[in-house]
């Protein structure tokens, strides 16, 4: 039994009383008439608490699904009164590591009904974790106790990438293949023939079949799509630089979300797929294949890789992966970019990959260092020495980091590497929208 706010504010009130009874009679009679009264009082508490148990509410949280990492999971718990209203309060024991909306849920629940209650969670590392039992308490009819007691609900659950990102993705590819989008897409664009459909106005009269158009009677345009069945290879790097923190997430974790939404844009087109993961050596290597069983082969691999506090071997992975793919491939190396001097094996190796295969270096930059490079130095009245040349100081570390990281991409643009530079957690968007490019003007 757990006393309420209503139990102790009727024993201060005790207290507030015993004063006056105490003026008017007698100081004997008034600690009597206390002791009495809070002895009564407490023995309606405690049969106010005993009460609830026959009455509890039933509790079950929903089955607890693949989690995705840096994302509002929503957790629901249903409750199911009995024949009388029940006032509770729940608390579920998710994992300490996890951030959460709420760390209590309450709700007052009518008599013979249901309701449901959720939270969500926004995990910052995958792996697994371990989900508690769901604690409750209920408020007894009077008010004056809560029963506590906890409803076994212990599971394992794992943390995986960004799957709802990757729903939402699916979603919006499937629409672009689809209806008028699919057709403004494919008009014109590519180098595969698809079918021939009436001339309509607007369309372009480089793309009517004469021939065709003879035979019926009636003007009639070729429709190309892009060529299907490219090979897409996607490299991510494993090593030192993403390992920093992010926008609340490591780098690698935002290039790891990144390289499954590229993977499945390029499913989405027909290509084959291969990813790879490296540090000084290439550690993980998934072949190129086409088609959604190649989607969760990558997921379910990708998901426990952890970056490393090592340098990366750029040259040693692209080499690996020239001698495994000799056919034309579209080559994303996910990375980040310092300087010219430290990201040269960078601009070495992908500088080897042309004009056989075409690059393409996505580096995920950190938000806060632009924030930082943009920001105004204030001096204040108040502000001392030390403070103003700190943040002097900070501001020009900055805008020399911007700088160095333009330079580089500068040399790897002249030597033929595609190049996109973007805030870590706005590159899947990003970089998917640049590959589609690329399928729509048939670069590769």
């Amino acid at each position: 039994m757990i006393p309420s706010k209503r139990l102790y504010l009727l024993l201060l009130l005790g207290m507030v009383v015993a004063p006056v009874i105490a003026i008017l009679f007698d100081q004997q009679i008034s600690l009597m008439a206390l002791a009495l009264f809070d002895l009564i009082i407490c023995s309606l508490a405690v049969w106010d608490g005993a009460t609830v148990k026959p009455h509890r509410v039933k509790l079950a949280r929903y089955p607890l699904q693949k989690l995705s990492i840096g994302r509002d999971n929503h957790i629901t718990i249903s409750v199911e009164s009995g024949k009388h209203r029940a006032n509770i309060i729940l608390h579920d024991d998710y994992p300490p590591e996890f951030a959460t909306s709420s760390t209590t849920l309450s709700a007052i629940v009518e008599p013979n009904s249901s309701q449901e209650l959720t939270y969500h969670v926004n995990p910052d590392k995958r792996g697994e974790f371990q989900w508690g039992n769901i604690r409750a308490r209920q408020l007894g009819k009077w008010g004056l106790a809560w029963q506590q007691w906890q409803v076994p609900a212990s599971q394992q659950v794992a943390v995986y990438p960004d799957l709802l990102g990757l729903r939402s993705l699916s979603i919006r590819l499937s629409l672009q293949n689809t209806g008028t989008m699919r057709q403004k897409r494919r008009l014109g664009m590519g180098t595969e023939f698809s079918e021939l459909r009436e001339y309509g106005i607007g369309d372009d009269i480089r793309f009517i079949d004469w021939k065709a158009t003879a035979r019926r009677s009636r003007p009639l345009v070729r429709v190309l799509e892009p060529e299907t069945e490219q090979t897409l290879i996607i490299l991510l790097d494993g090593g030192r630089l993403m390992t920093a923190q992010v926008q609340g997430l490591k780098r690698f974790d935002w290039g790891l979300n990144a390289t499954l939404s590229l993977a499945m844009a390029g499913f989405s087109r027909g290509d084959r797929v291969g990813v790879g993961v490296f540090e000084r050596q290439l550690s993980t290597w998934i072949p190129p294949e086409r088609g959604k069983n190649q989607l969760s082969k990558l997921i379910e691999n990708l998901t426990p890789i952890q970056p490393v506090l090592r340098e990366p071997d750029y040259v040693e992975a692209v080499t690996r992966v020239v001698k495994q793919q000799t056919r034309r491939a579209l080559v994303v190396v996910i990375t980040d970019i310092v300087d010219t001097t430290a990201s040269a094996e960078l601009l070495a190796a992908l500088a080897r990959l042309t004009p056989r295969y075409l690059p393409f270096c996505v580096a995920l930059c950190d938000p806060l260092v632009e924030k930082l490079a943009h920001t105004p130095t204030v001096s204040g009245e108040n502000q001392q020495v030390h403070e103003k040349s700190h943040a002097a100081y900070t501001r020009a570390v900055a805008i020399d980091l911007l700088s160095q990281r333009q330079v580089a991409f500068t040399q790897l643009k002249q030597k033929g590497v595609l190049v996109l530079d973007a805030p870590a957690n706005q590159i899947s968007t990003e970089l998917v929208d640049r590959y589609l490019q690329l399928k729509s003007r048939n670069l590769l």
